[in-house]
């Protein structure tokens, strides 16, 4: 009885799917592996990989290097995603939020509408995406004024094909020659172009779409984007960040740690520590705010801008 009852308390586990999803894991990316290189090894293969290396060409105006607001917002961009990401999850996972907020709607500024009470959870998911968006909308207008979007929109059609060769080299485990400093290969690009042009954009509108104080003025446009269509899409786009840090930052320290932290954070093309000791200050930063961002304290900074309360 108790070894039936250990084995139906274990089927019963969220962590039961791990028994079986992480061999199949395993074995689906060994079979890709062995796929890939069995076509890198055939003739047309090769050729292919000849015809196509990875890198699309890019125009003739395209600057090259980064540059030094380059480096600073990626490093705004991975903090407040974080924090994006963690209060977004616990918002959707908490059913019983350890305090809410509801905005103060007196003095001489005052908002139009009755005051939402919201948690604190959400209220730190707002706070912080108003802050990515805001520096969104300045890394907006430096990349369009500087020329560095051509980095990151494709403006040739071999860009497809030149991923699909990337992504053939990197599933071969022989990957490809990387040289960000002059170009990204069109894997990446295509990758970039989708988180800045695409993700970014659908979680900004769908988060809008959701929010509570707004919800309610949006009601006339249930028709065409009704609310339960944003709360479906907003999701997976959060998985889609997920799973892009997890291969990116994968990816940075696998091909180059130091010459491409060198890059992302210190805006220049060596392969000394500088970029490396930037980074692991950011971390630290992080990790502090991670343990900081508590509901004592966040019921401090909240308390500040509106009532908290249970």
């Amino acid at each position: 009885m108790a070894f039936s009852d250990t084995m139906t308390g274990l089927r019963t586990s969220r962590w039961f799917k791990l028994v079986w999803t992480a061999p199949a894991v395993l074995v689906v990316l060994l079979l890709l592996v062995l796929a890939a290189k069995g076509i890198r090894a055939s003739d047309g293969g090769q050729s292919f990989l000849e015809t196509y290396p990875g890198a699309s060409e890019l125009p003739s105006f395209t600057p090259v290097g980064f540059p030094a607001w380059l480096a600073w917002q990626h490093g705004l961009n991975a903090f407040f995603l974080l924090f994006i990401i963690r209060s977004g999850w616990l918002v959707r996972t908490i059913q019983r939020p350890d305090a809410f907020w509801t905005r103060n709607n007196s003095g001489p500024i005052r908002t139009a509408g009755k005051p939402v009470r919201i948690s604190l959870n959400l209220w730190m998911h707002i706070c912080l995406d108003t802050l990515w968006v805001v520096n969104g909308v300045l890394f907006y207008v430096l990349l369009f004024s500087t020329g560095q979007w051509a980095r990151i929109i494709p403006t040739r059609w071999d860009i497809f094909p030149n991923a699909l060769s990337a992504g053939l080299q990197y599933a071969s485990l022989n990957w490809p020659v990387e040289n960000g400093w002059v170009n990204y290969n069109a894997l990446q690009v295509l990758s970039y172009f989708l988180v800045v042009f695409v993700a970014a954009p659908l979680a900004l509108v769908t988060g809008i779409r959701m929010s509570p104080g707004l919800a309610v003025r949006f009601t006339p446009l249930d028709r065409v984007f009704p609310l339960p269509v944003a709360r479906k899409v907003h999701f997976p786009v959060m998985v889609f960040f997920v799973a892009f840090i997890v291969v990116h930052v994968t990816l940075v320290l696998a091909t180059g740690a130091l010459n491409n932290l060198n890059h992302m954070y210190a805006a220049r093309n060596d392969n000394g520590w500088v970029g490396f000791w930037i980074f692991a200050a950011s971390v630290v930063v992080m990790v502090a705010a991670w343990i900081a961002a508590k509901p004592i304290v966040l019921r401090s900074i909240a308390g500040t801008f509106g009532r908290v309360g249970r």
